[in-house]
């Protein structure tokens, strides 16, 4: 899809209608698209009074379907709101380019407008032929052709070339690639949610041959800290947490289906088995212990112990989170919209959403269960049988046996019925199980339950799956898919920044790797587009203030798990264990009393090495998560979360500073390099300080500003500690107590808190 530019072809003393005629063409492409270029505009301002509602739809008009665009008008038998390669005798045309307030659209007390631009998208579009196509994320996606290098001598792989035409359309440049140091921080954080350390450092920095950073790659998908880091991101779309949730919130057993996630991962479990076991592990034929384990997956919804609720309510609640969290997570749909009546977007029914629900509506389960009671279905975990049947789980010696849930269908247990305006007491008509006919058809090739469902999303006709899931990845790395919205692919979703390359992820992803994510994942990190400097052109900061194009790498802040992670890393702190149960961190005293209740009420940090666990295992209680994560962001686990806000405020530098789990690693440091305290320079002791925490060596202003900081917290401190007994006294003290100063304002700065 090429795109005009005019502005340097035209003449400094051009007319008005030139100029105009320019800041037009440098967003309408050659070929208008209906998906990409002219429905965005149609659903912004027209779909209100024109669209899939019927309850507001204006003049029997719709515009968001094949026969409402070209059909003639219901109440003007003799026009058509569109006349393919006729745009003077469209009606659309006619409307949106009066200037008469009473023929006018969209009309002036609607508070909708149409741009100049938009409406010669429009114009163009028709004049084309106006070419109709169905939903893009309902297309099945095709490999795209590539063409020749638009910088030879920077594309490394197809991304690039998709990523680089974007950027030579607009006359741009890529930037040139990271530091070494950049690179491999960059790349530890997002292969396994750790910093490298310095030894990891000197050997990348010594290595001068041509594969590297192949090397470093290679061995990092094959730590076993990938696993943790990939399942990090997994919990909080599998809305994971250590209790039920609700008023008392009392504790659950669910962490060793979080020890079976990252055992997946460092494994490679072909995605679509990763998916199929959580999904229906249970109903495959013969299934193993371990496939009926990873369907804890679809019991991780919060469960009712509170006296006085309604069983049934809360148990269609629960079968309704099942259906929501998979349309969500694996679909990209807004299936929730349509529970209680038809989406009015999408193409989705309320009786498709209750076909979904009917999937997950067969299990033997209680809506409120007693105080302390282990859920059915379950299974028994001891250390017995984890040694027997579960060597990937991590089973303490000092927890005796508990009940995990998992799912297991009771055939004929109950009919599912369309509740009316989703009241669990007004079923109206019986359907059977199945999914949005737009998508793909449930046919009779597909068993009638949940491994029928996991069957029909890995379906190679499927459009949705693989899309959604490389979108997913895509933002793991760049912090913002190529659907800014990864939950809603429908109609009121963002269209992709770059549409062939998502359709050659998602074809490459599903027939070539075969739901491999190790090698989706290295062909991602290996591309030029990822090894960017994060250096702004501001120009294009200008332009582009969301970096849509990637001229440069996306600077963003790591997750609230990495941010704690680095800190205990980095300062030596770090207990490096794989799985078990979830632990407690230091946290503010009294920190559960204030929901009150008969659960959870008094938090117990633990002690030893608990403590330094890596973030992954921080104990979550649903009603009270852990403060200090929220605050950076983490979701809070009561439902399927895809994406995590990007926030910045000052509560956050306010714990970076003052928060023990901060100020401990601070010190700890300094004290690792006691001997050159004793012996060393000033200048040597804040490099060492810096390089710790960074990842690399301040340059000299970096380094300056270091020393001034040092000097004037120590001059604060004497004039505080004069009372000391001995000046002997009194500069040792100081001297540690601003290298501790020093090291906790490193922890809180940007180039700590930022991936790059």
């Amino acid at each position: 899809m090429g795109y005009k530019f005019l502005v340097q072809i035209l003449p400094a003393n051009s007319s008005p209608s030139e100029q105009s005629l320019v800041s037009i063409s440098q967003v309408i492409p050659q070929k208008v698209s209906y998906n990409f270029d002219v429905k965005p505009i149609l659903s912004d301002k027209c779909f209100a009074c024109h669209g899939p509602d019927a309850n507001t739809r204006e003049a029997d008009l719709r515009l968001d379907t094949h026969d409402g665009l070209f059909n003639t008008l219901i109440q003007s038998p003799d026009k058509k709101a569109v006349v393919p390669s006729e745009p003077d005798k469209s009606e659309i045309i006619q409307k949106i380019f009066s200037d008469d307030p009473k023929i006018q659209m969209p009309p002036m007390d609607s508070n909708l407008s149409l741009t100049q631009i938009e409406k010669e998208i429009i114009y163009q579009w028709i004049e084309q032929g106006a070419p109709f196509s169905e939903h893009w994320a309902y297309i099945s996606p095709v490999k795209p052709k590539i063409g020749k290098p638009h910088f030879p001598h920077w594309e490394e792989n197809p991304i690039d070339w998709y990523i680089g035409r974007k950027i030579h359309q607009r006359r741009w440049s890529p930037s040139r690639l990271a530091d070494k140091e950049t690179l491999l921080r960059r790349v530890y954080f997002d292969l396994t949610g750790l910093p490298p350390t310095i030894e990891a450092i000197d050997a990348f920095l010594a290595d001068d041959s041509d594969d590297a950073y192949l090397k470093v790659v290679d061995n990092l998908l094959e730590s076993p800290e990938y696993g943790e880091r990939m399942a990090s991101i997994w919990l909080d779309i599998s809305r994971y947490a250590d209790t039920h949730g609700y008023q008392d919130d009392l504790e659950r057993f669910m962490w060793p289906w979080r020890d079976w996630v990252i055992h997946a991962y460092n494994e490679n479990l072909p995605y679509d088995q990763f998916i199929t076991w959580q999904l229906a592990g249970d109903l495959l034929p013969n299934p193993t212990k371990e496939q009926i384990l990873a369907t804890g997956f679809n019991r991780n919804h919060s469960i009712t112990q509170e006296g006085g609720v309604i069983p049934e309510e809360y148990r269609v609640e629960y079968v309704a989170d099942r259906a929501n969290t998979t349309a969500r997570s694996l679909l990209g749909i807004t299936l929730e919209c349509a529970r209680c009546h038809d989406h009015k977007y999408d193409a989705i029914s309320q009786e498709e959403f209750y076909g979904f629900f009917g999937f997950f509506n067969k299990v033997d389960e209680k809506g409120l269960i007693d105080y302390g009671e282990f859920p059915k279905p379950r299974i028994p975990i001891n250390k017995e049988i984890a040694t027997q049947d579960f060597p990937f789980i991590h089973f303490p010696d000092s927890i005796g046996e508990f009940y995990l849930m998992v799912m297991e269908d009771s055939p004929g247990i109950r009919q599912t019925h369309i509740l009316d305006r989703g009241q669990y007491d007004a079923p109206t008509k019986v359907v059977a199980p199945k999914t949005p006919e737009a998508i793909l058809p449930f046919t009779d090739e597909f068993q009638n339950n949940r491994l029928g469902l996991a069957n029909w999303l890995f379906n190679d006709e499927n459009p949705l799956t693989a899309r959604v899931t490389v979108n997913r990845l895509w933002q793991q790395f760049f912090g913002r898919g190529l659907v800014a919205t990864p939950d809603d692919f429908g109609n009121q979703g963002a269209n992709p920044t770059h549409p062939d390359l998502l359709d050659y992820l998602a074809y490459t992803f599903q027939f070539e790797d075969q739901w491999d994510t190790k090698n989706f994942i290295k062909r991602i990190v290996l591309s030029a587009t990822y090894r960017q400097s994060s250096s702004i052109v501001q120009e294009h900061k200008i332009i582009d203030p969301q970096n849509t194009y990637l001229t440069y790498f996306p600077r963003y802040r790591l997750s609230a798990e990495m941010i704690r992670d680095n800190a205990l890393a980095t300062s030596g702190l770090l207990v490096s264990k794989i799985g078990g149960p979830s632990v407690k961190p230091p946290q503010p005293e009294g920190l559960w009393k204030e929901k009150g209740g008969n659960g959870l009420v008094e938090y117990i940090p633990d002690g030893g090495q608990a403590k330094y666990r890596r973030s992954l295992y921080t104990f979550w209680k649903r009603t009270v998560p852990p403060p200090n994560m929220l605050i950076f962001d983490a979701a809070y686990r009561d439902f399927c979360t895809v994406e995590r806000q990007k926030t910045s405020t000052p509560l956050q530098s306010l714990v970076l500073m003052n928060d023990p789990q901060f100020t401990q690693p601070a010190e700890y440091l300094v004290d690792s390099y006691d001997h050159v305290i004793q012996n060393g320079s000033l200048n040597e002791l804040l490099t060492l300080l810096y390089r710790s925490i960074t990842c690399r060596k301040p340059d000299f202003e970096e380094l300056q500003h270091l020393i001034e900081f040092y000097n004037s917290t120590l001059k604060l401190d004497s004039l505080e500690t004069e009372i000391l007994e001995t000046k002997m006294e009194i500069n040792s003290k100081l001297n540690r107590s601003a290298l501790i100063e020093v090291a906790r304002l490193i922890y809180n700065l940007d180039i700590t808190t930022q991936k790059s």
